[in-house]
């Protein structure tokens, strides 16, 4: 079955008039992805070009980036969101539940939603054994946490034409891989509808400083442009709003400040629902029954 067949277009004009909880207009969603990065390994991304350009391994001072967001990062960041009472999706690799038990318990503890991030930091596509490696993270975040995930955000948002069919064989119900649209889309699988869940390449902190190199402050811009126009529109039909950090990005000292203050900004608005992915696909589901 080509992509296209498997998720239909769908004007956003054309969806049918949903309603969110307690008459809200936007629900939001913070996804804070923690992630492992194998030190033997070639980075995911550096912020730091090889001298001479000539990359070695290990590669020191790139991994020691994302580890400093693994063991102050996160911490900054665990503080903005509970100290607000802001419902959090934890997006990690599920390994992280072992190499990092104390970034893992601390948000168990908390509650956040866990959702699978692949088990260690890597690309679906180059997986050796990717139904394998879905059914670990799965395996190890329900021992870890009592109870499987229910939503997945694959590294990097990669996947094949089997991941879907894996993720909703191994109980997955919500996926946010699909940056498509500012609402949910079903999608069909031989094992049961799978979901997609609004995420967001965008309003992702990785995006503006990683790669677009933008300044600290044009995370708290661009996040409340977005804000904005998505709260105009949910006045007349629902939007879901994502906001993707990671806590060697936004949990930095010269950017936390940028991080807590769009958090103010969004919690200052009434008509905000804040939600976790599974909060998110179950309300789609419950409304789309109704039409």
């Amino acid at each position: 079955m080509a992509w296209t067949d498997r998720i239909p277009y769908q004007a956003q004009v054309d969806r049918p008039k949903l309603r969110l909880p307690d008459g809200k207009r936007l629900a939001v969603w913070i996804i804070l992805n923690v992630e492992e990065w194998r030190i033997e390994n070639a980075m995911p991304r550096t912020v730091l070009s090889p001298p001479m350009g000539q990359p070695l391994l290990p590669d020191v001072p790139n991994w020691s980036w994302h580890e400093y967001g693994m063991r102050a990062g996160f911490w900054r960041q665990f503080k903005a969101l509970t100290d607000r009472h802001i419902p959090v999706t934890l997006a990690l690799n599920a390994n992280v539940c072992r190499s990092y038990p104390r970034v893992a318990s601390a948000a168990r503890e908390a509650g956040f939603e866990f959702m699978g991030h692949g088990f260690v930091q890597g690309p679906m596509h180059k997986l050796d054994d990717q139904a394998d490696a879905i059914r670990r993270a799965i395996e190890t975040i329900a021992k870890f946490t009592g109870k499987p995930p229910r939503s997945w955000e694959s590294p990097g948002l990669t996947e094949t034409e089997e991941t879907l069919d894996l993720l909703r064989l191994n109980g997955i119900e919500y996926v946010a891989d699909w940056v498509i649209d500012d609402l949910p889309q079903d999608i069909a699988t031989p094992h049961g509808t799978i979901t997609t869940i609004p995420y967001s390449v965008e309003t992702n902190d990785i995006v503006i400083h990683a790669l677009q190199h933008l300044s600290s402050g044009q995370f708290l811009q661009r996040c409340t442009d977005q804000f904005d126009r998505l709260y105009l529109e949910g006045a007349s039909n629902a939007r879901v709003m994502a906001i993707s950090i990671h806590p060697y990005i936004t949990g930095v000292p010269h950017r936390i400040k940028y991080l807590e203050a769009l958090l103010d900004y969004v919690i200052g608005h009434d008509g905000v629902a804040l939600m976790t992915a599974s909060e998110i696909g179950d309300w789609y589901r419950t409304e789309m029954s109704k039409s």
